[in-house]
């Protein structure tokens, strides 16, 4: 039998695909970081409470120290996804519905970095708690405004979003970063020297709480339209109605701590001021808040008949119900009414309850690899 020339010439191996290292990081977004933002909150709330115990103690702090090293994994790990699926990564951001998960980032170093101040101390010592505590506010408040800039910037010039039917409370993840950077603030002012470095610290962090609060308030009817034009959202989707609770309770948070250091930082005067705003703005504000917390638990209940799937989502559930138990605490505070002691104590309560059960899911769906598989590809249509 003759030979053809092609088949006398040496076959050239088929070229194998490209190993990619860390296969399963490819899709490990920016939402992740809600894992340690609903943890660290934990500890600040706890602590925000007048309640003092050794059992009470030890598990706040066992929580920060959680939060702590969950975030340390979770910069390694996001380094890892950067170097190895950068495709993936740009993608995340040119995609409307992640990117304004990049907020995360920035609260989640915030939360540690506030829980260094209070329950971190008995862990690393008061000096380096207070070093790691103004590294992390300093870092984070850089995140969270190139969050508030960056991602608007991209929705507006590379995003595609078609109308109000779009519109979603993820929105606010970046705008509300700043707020947590000023309603942290506070914690570091009393280690500065008196004059100019205390009151610009302070004024600063009112800067802060004007740029998230105006920024929300221009998203949040948008959000609202959203819901009573185009009706309830998707099932998954449905626990990011908890974000809007994020803003509300931060605020009130940041202008209840915000009095505290008031005096010390700037004229009698204007701390006079800032301590009767701080009940002037929070009693309506945290009102506000409970009203859009029962219509979210609502929803809530109503997507969980109709099945409704985990999701990294659920992570919605802890974190802005932790601002809620600072603002209501601080308010406590100021106020001396015991109905707000009471409400924070109530919801320090759910919030315990709703990262435990959002923790063991997520556990579950790690172990399972669920959570980091890809997204599933759609059904063909029938015929």
């Amino acid at each position: 039998m003759a030979l053809t020339a092609q088949q006398l010439l040496p076959r050239t191996p088929e070229r194998a695909d490209p190993v990619v290292p860390f296969p399963q990081l490819r899709h490990l977004g920016p939402q992740w970081y809600a894992t340690v933002m609903g943890t660290a909150v934990l500890a600040t709330a706890g602590t925000a409470l007048p309640y003092r115990s050794p059992v009470l103690h030890v598990a706040l702090t066992a929580a920060w120290v959680l939060a702590a090293l969950v975030l340390l994994v979770l910069l390694a790990a996001r380094a890892l996804h950067w170097r190895h699926h950068r495709d993936q990564a740009r993608a995340h951001l040119l995609d409307p519905a992640v990117a304004p998960f990049y907020g995360c980032l920035a609260m989640a170093v915030l939360a540690v970095g506030g829980g260094a101040a209070t329950v971190g101390q008995d862990v690393l010592g008061p000096a380096t708690a207070l070093g790691v505590a103004s590294v992390l506010w300093g870092a984070g408040t850089v995140l969270a405004l190139l969050a508030a800039a960056v991602v608007p910037y991209l929705m507006v010039v590379r995003h595609r979003i078609e109308g109000v039917s779009a519109a979603s409370p993820v929105w606010l993840l970046p705008l509300v970063a700043p707020m947590v950077s000023a309603a942290l603030g506070p914690q570091l002012m009393g280690h500065l020297p008196q004059g100019q470095a205390r009151t610009a610290m302070l004024l600063t962090c009112y800067a802060l709480f004007g740029l998230s609060l105006l920024a929300t308030l221009l998203i949040l009817p948008l959000v609202l339209a959203r819901l009573l034009v185009h009706g309830p959202l998707p099932l998954p989707l449905t626990p990011t109605l908890f974000l809007v609770l994020g803003p509300l309770g931060q605020s009130t948070t940041a202008v209840n701590q915000l009095a505290d250091v008031a005096p010390g930082a700037i004229g009698a005067t204007y701390a006079h001021g800032f301590q009767a705003f701080a009940v002037v703005y929070g009693v309506p504000v945290l009102g506000f808040a409970l009203l859009w917390l029962a219509l979210a638990v609502a929803m809530v209940v109503r997507g969980a008949r109709a099945g409704m799937p985990f999701a990294m989502t659920w992570w919605g559930f802890t974190f802005p119900v932790g601002t809620c138990v600072t603002g209501a605490a601080g308010l406590a505070r100021h106020t001396g009414l015991d109905a707000l002691l009471w409400l924070a104590t109530g919801l320090f309560l759910l919030l315990v309850a709703a990262w435990t059960v959002t923790a063991f899911r997520t556990v579950r769906g790690l172990l399972s690899g669920a959570l980091l598989a890809g997204p599933r590809p759609a059904r063909p249509a029938p015929g």
